[in-house]
């Protein structure tokens, strides 16, 4: 038996392997079912519109030129077209290979059967190996694992989203597959679709499954001998730990799973062999009709087998109403007359080491009970599955199991609680057993013969003992005894056994014939001795078989999913009582025995997907626990609120200084007794999780503190999400801005969830703050990386986002318009509100006022109640994402620039006319105003999208100097330790990288060292940081760029006029209004991205023109500037003071004098 499985067996362990793999791949597609990206759903109207041309079913196989050319054809769906590929191909090669290796397992089967036929394996044919257990079993195995891997891909992957996935990969992995992978046609003709659907309500397909099983042909003699061992034999010698016969039916579950689905692959025995049906009914399924065919996906037989006569008519006996209510009655009675017994048994006390190994035999009894009955009412009491909705006769049957059963959730619930209770108990009493045992043995050995080796003594007459008299008879039988004690055995348990009940009477024997009765001490001794002997017989007893019976009776893998409709009975259960979570962790570990499944043959093969294949059946349980146990957070948070509202709201503050007589008014006992009372119940709820002790699942480590901490981060997200959700919504038909009164709500919110953590770290022994600060920024730089995403051709998806967690995962809200979430909404309903068109912003004020009302529309409150609602990660989230706005509008800019000036003959001549025209910079132009006039309405309708773009940036610029500022002032205030390091810090590493400069041998950062990122990120979220000196883009060498700006500038600058009261640049007319420090930050930001030779070159133009109007001027009557000169040089001021540019670097373009002088126009 065992050589079967040797190393050196190449057939046993090649079927082993493969089994072994089957059970990995099936893992793997369970993994791979929640990470379907939505999009190949196509299920709303926003994906279809855009997507629809890029993904296709099957249907493109019939069509692919024309598809692929219409693709080909049009700019925009190429560009979709690349960009889905790049943001799926990694999900989707993943897919493909877990769809692939199903073929591949199919394959190799098929192959492992030629050879066993062909005589490869030496002395090994397919008979030869079903004669051998661990073959039959294996044999059996690898059939039915790949029935299981074609039914869960179409209950978790619709065929339509399946096709979809497939033809992806085969366009964007199209050199790929066709080097490399000559089997995806294989893989497609396999797992095109069924036109099943899991949906509710939805038909099954004609010939559905068997023509799925039967699109790659597999042996049918292999097929029917596995169907006969199955019929005929019990292949996992289950039935020795269910001996009663009420039980077959259990004991064969595993294998009536298998049955059922190997029957697909010989689909006649279903439709007519109806004695064959019968016999397999009549073994398998005489009392149940529901079964679970791996990790819990339940089958109903009764809607499975509808189009299948025999199969069918063999079942209407088990399906017969009289056998029906007979089973109901029948476990609705044992689950009443189980429910004492484990309640004695459960008592404390009850359990111990003495009664346990006295009634072995009747405690596996209750065991198997209790398993069986709650197997039955658990499985035909289960929801229906979707496509049995449809079948009345189901329904019918399931409600009189119900009615019949008097089936109550709640008992049910309670005897699996008993029951895992139960198990846990005992297996942790007989483990404790058996790991004392040999050294239990050894002692009552060593009492045994001690007391002989005494009596020996007293008989001896050596010593003294009250009235007995020398016999050396007895000193020498007795010294015998302790001989023969001596001589037992450990390792032998067998021959130790007989020898101790040989012992044990012979005691007997000598206590009546000598009438050593009338000595009560001689008595006592060989009394104590016989007790010694008995423990040993009961000690040597305790075998490991009784551990595996546990292990075998106690599977739960069938409720694997339906456990979940009991979770609502669990949570009320620890609301009502938090100690409850004992009892649930003991349920918990009987789930976790249903991993053995799927890991058995894996470990057995020492593959390297034991631990992949653990991790995913681990984690999976560990969420539905943490599922469960998050009512316990859930709960807190609602006592807190109520705690926060009385310390709001009712509870006075006490002064420093208090008058005695209004000591009661302040005292408010009864408002004080209720928050006490609040806390206490949070403190009793912690205690309770607290209570569950570390415990191993699977292979993951429950530290329920940990689980504790968790859970009040998960609710913590889940609250403060959804308060940012709801907080920051806007009615676009408001005429007053909501922006101010919806951030001091929302501030308000977010502060009560500050105090009230404060309040409670001390109770739940918690790091409030510490927690605080790690969800919340984890919140806002996630939904920041979603509304990024939408700037990215390379999006960040849920699975790839450091931020995103599976245990305590942040919630996504559908959007409520174009943005993605809160943070869009809230930096674009800013945006809307400081629109550079409808309002003038002045720097000495920092604020933003209506263009038409003159009305103050934003300042620096603004900015501090964004801080106060969404702190200052909010704020350098808002940044980072204007960041990317600007980076959006100097990309369009650049486009614009290629398509409409540089790739235009006519523009090329007409700068390249001018940059002549106007040389040398040094010099100056002859009739200025005409030169420069014509130029300028040349050019005229040029400007319109780029002055916007133009606008955009500079407003954007000017909220990022708002929010740095906000950021700096309150870094300085709150941290001012880290203000200060941080400010050294910068200055020490600038000091020594222009050290580096001047002298290159000094050292500088190496570009794998993280410092200069680490630092700037620091640095930016401080605010110590200018975003007018940031490089967003990178640029290419633009011809004619300066001189492009230039008369761009000058064609603005006319609508333009001074006003002495804000000391600006404002708008000569309302309508063609034009938001001057916008305008010129944009400009600035524009040039900042190129070389600064453009900067330099720019400034030179503008020198020129300065110079060539003053040269002019001189011969005019009026000496006074024009307004046009004044515009320009007001212009070239605020240029230099927000680029922070000294005087002397314009000095080299315009003379100072001109500087000096021109604001006397306006003294």
């Amino acid at each position: 038996m065992a050589d079967f499985l040797a190393e050196n067996n190449q057939c046993g362990q090649n079927i082993l392997r493969l089994v072994s793999r089957g059970n990995a791949i099936i893992a793997e597609l369970l993994r791979l079912a929640d990470f379907i990206p939505p999009i190949f759903r196509l299920d709303n109207r926003n994906d279809v519109t855009r997507y629809s041309e890029i993904i296709a079913d099957f249907s493109y196989f019939k069509s692919s030129e024309f598809f692929d050319h219409r693709i080909e054809s049009r700019v925009e769906l190429q560009d979709l077209d690349e960009e889905f590929s790049e943001n799926h191909i990694e999900i989707l090669t993943r897919f493909y290979q877990a769809f692939a290796s199903v073929h591949k397992y199919v394959s190799d089967l098929n192959r492992y059967l030629e050879d066993l036929d062909e005589g490869v394996y030496i002395q090994q044919t397919l008979e030869s190996v079903f004669l051998n257990d661990d073959g039959k079993q294996l044999m059996c195995e690898a059939l039915y694992l790949y029935g299981v891997m074609l039914l869960l891909i179409d209950i978790k992957f619709e065929g339509i989203v399946r096709e979809r996935i497939l033809v992806s990969y085969y366009r964007y992995s199209a050199q790929k597959s066709a080097a490399t992978d000559s089997s995806i046609d294989d893989v497609c003709k396999l797992l095109r679709s069924t036109g099943f659907s899991n949906l509710p309500g939805a038909k099954r397909p004609p010939n559905y499954p068997e023509s799925f099983f039967n699109r790659v042909p597999i042996n049918e003699e292999y097929i029917n001998i596995v169907v006969g061992r199955l019929r005929s034999d019990d292949i996992y010698n289950q039935i020795s730990a269910y001996p009663l016969p009420e039980h077959r039916s259990t004991a064969l579950a595993t294998q009536a799973s298998m049955l059922y689905i190997i029957l697909y692959f010989e689909p006649d025995i279903l439709y007519t062999q109806q004695a064959k049906m019968r016999e397999i009914v009549d073994k398998h399924f005489p009392d149940n009709w529901v079964i679970s065919i791996y990790m819990g996906v339940i089958v109903n037989l009764m809607d499975a087998w509808l189009p299948y006569k025999a199969a069918i008519t063999a079942l209407n006996n088990t399906l017969d109403t009289n056998n029906v209510r007979e089973q109901s009655v029948r476990y609705a009675k044992k689950l009443e007359k189980l429910q004492p017994v484990l309640d004695k048994y459960l008592k404390e006390g009850v359990l111990m080491e003495e009664f346990v190994l006295d009634n072995i035999p009747k405690l596996m009894n209750v065991m198997r009970d209790s398993n069986v009955t709650l197997r039955w009412l658990m499985l035909h009491t289960a929801a229906l599955p979707p496509t049995a909705e449809l079948n009345k006769k189901c329904k019918l049957i399931r409600d009189q199991v119900i009615v019949d059963s008097k089936y109550n959730a709640l008992l049910v619930f309670q005897h699996l609680l008993n029951t895992a209770q139960y198990e846990y108990k005992l297996k942790e009493l007989f483990r404790q057993m058996l790991d004392e045992k040999q050294n239990k043995w050894e002692a009552y050995k060593v009492e045994g013969q001690e007391r002989m080796q005494e009596l020996g003594d007293v008989f001896s007459g050596t010593k003294p003992l009250t009235r007995v008299e020398k016999s050396e008879s007895l000193q020498n039988w007795f010294g015998e005894m302790t001989k023969q004690i001596a001589s037992l055995d450990y390792e032998d348990s067998t021959s130790a056994g007989r020898k101790i009940i040989q012992l044990i009477q012979a005691m007997e024997e000598v206590q009546e014939f000598h009438q050593l009765e009338s000595n009560l001490q001689v008595k006592q001794f060989l009394a104590d001795t016989r007790k010694y002997l008995h423990q040993m017989l009961r000690t040597i007893n305790i075998k490991e078989e009784v551990l595996i019976q546990t292990e075998i009776v106690a599977d739960l893998s069938y409720a694997w999913e339906i456990i979940d409709s009991y979770t609502g009975y669990m949570q009320q259960g620890i609301k009502k009582d938090p100690s409850l979570v004992i009892k649930l962790r003991a349920t918990f570990l009987k789930m976790a025995s249903a991993l053995d499944l799927p890991l058995l043959r894996v470990n057995q093969a020492g593959s390297k997907d034991l631990m992949s294949v653990s991790q995913y059946y681990s984690g999976e349980l560990v969420a539905y626990v943490r599922k469960v146990l998050q009512i316990i957070p859930q709960t807190m948070f609602s006592l807190l609120a109520s705690i926060i509202r009385l310390l709001t709201n009712r509870i006075q503050e006490v002064p420093t200084r208090l008058e005695k007589d209004k000591m009661k008014d302040f005292a408010q006992l009864d408002e004080r007794y209720q928050v006490a009372k609040l806390t206490h119940s949070i403190s009793v709820f912690t205690e309770g999780i607290l209570m569950m002790k570390t415990t191993l699942v699977g292979i993951i480590k429950i530290d329920p503190k940990r689980l504790l901490e968790d859970g009040i981060r998960k609710e913590l997200v889940q609250q403060v999400a959804y308060a940012l959700h709801k907080g920051i919504m806007f009615n676009p038909k408001a005429k007053v801005s909501e922006l101010l009164p919806k951030l001091a709500t929302l501030g308000e919110q977010m502060d009560g969830f500050r105090r009230s953590f404060e309040y409670i770290q001390d109770y739940v022994n918690i790091y409030g703050l510490k927690i605080w600060q790690e969800e919340i920024s984890r919140i806002i730089y996630y939904n920041v990386e979603q509304e990024c995403n939408s700037f990215l051709r390379t999006k960040v998806l849920d699975w790839q986002s450091v931020y995103q967690s599976t245990a305590i995962p942040i919630p996504r809200f559908p959007p409520v318009d174009e943005s993605v979430n809160f943070i869009g909404r809230l930096a674009r309903e800013i945006l809307r509100i400081t629109d550079s068109r409808t309002t003038i912003y002045i720097d000495q004020m920092k604020a933003w006022y209506d263009v038409k009302t003159k009305q103050e529309v934003a300042n620096r409150t603004l900015f501090q109640q964004i801080h106060r609602a969404v702190g200052s990660f909010g704020l350098s989230g808002l940044d980072r994402l204007l960041c990317f706005m600007i980076v959006k509008e100097l990309q369009n800019f650049q486009l614009n620039l290629q398509r409409g000036v540089i790739r235009d003959k006519s523009w090329l001549e007409f700068f390249s006319l001018y940059t002549k025209l106007l040389q040398p910079l040094q010099g100056t132009v002859n009739q200025p105003q005409k030169v420069y006039s014509q130029a300028v309405s040349k050019t005229v309708k040029l400007w319109p999208v780029y002055l916007d773009i133009i606008l955009r940036v500079g407003q954007m610029q000017l909220l990022r100097r708002q929010i740095a500022y906000e950021l700096n002032t309150s870094c300085k205030f709150d941290s001012k330790f880290l203000a200060s390091s941080l400010q050294t810090v910068n200055r020490a590493l600038l000091a020594d990288i222009e050290k580096h400069y001047q002298d290159p041998t000094q050292p500088y950062p190496k570009e794998e060292n993280p410092l200069m990122y680490e630092l700037t990120a620091y640095l930016e979220s401080s605010g110590f940081h200018n975003p007018l000196d940031k490089i967003y883009i990178t640029t290419m060498r633009v011809p004619f760029f300066p001189l492009f700006n230039y008369f761009l500038v000058l064609s603005q600058l006319p609508k333009l006029v001074y006003n002495k009261s804000v000391s600006s640049l404002v708008s000569k007319k309302p309508q063609e209004h034009l938001d001057a420090p916008s305008f010129t930050i944009g400009v600035l930001t524009l040039l900042k991205q190129f070389h600064a030779d453009n900067t330099n070159f720019f400034l030179a133009f503008l020198g020129q023109y300065i110079r060539s109007c003053v040269e002019a001027m001189s011969s005019s009557k009026s000496p006074e500037l024009s307004q046009d000169v004044l515009n320009v040089l007001l212009f070239l001021e605020d240029y230099i003071f927000y680029n922070r540019l000294p005087r002397k670097s314009v000095e080299s373009f315009i003379p100072s004098y001109i500087f000096d002088e021109f604001r006397s126009q306006y003294a």
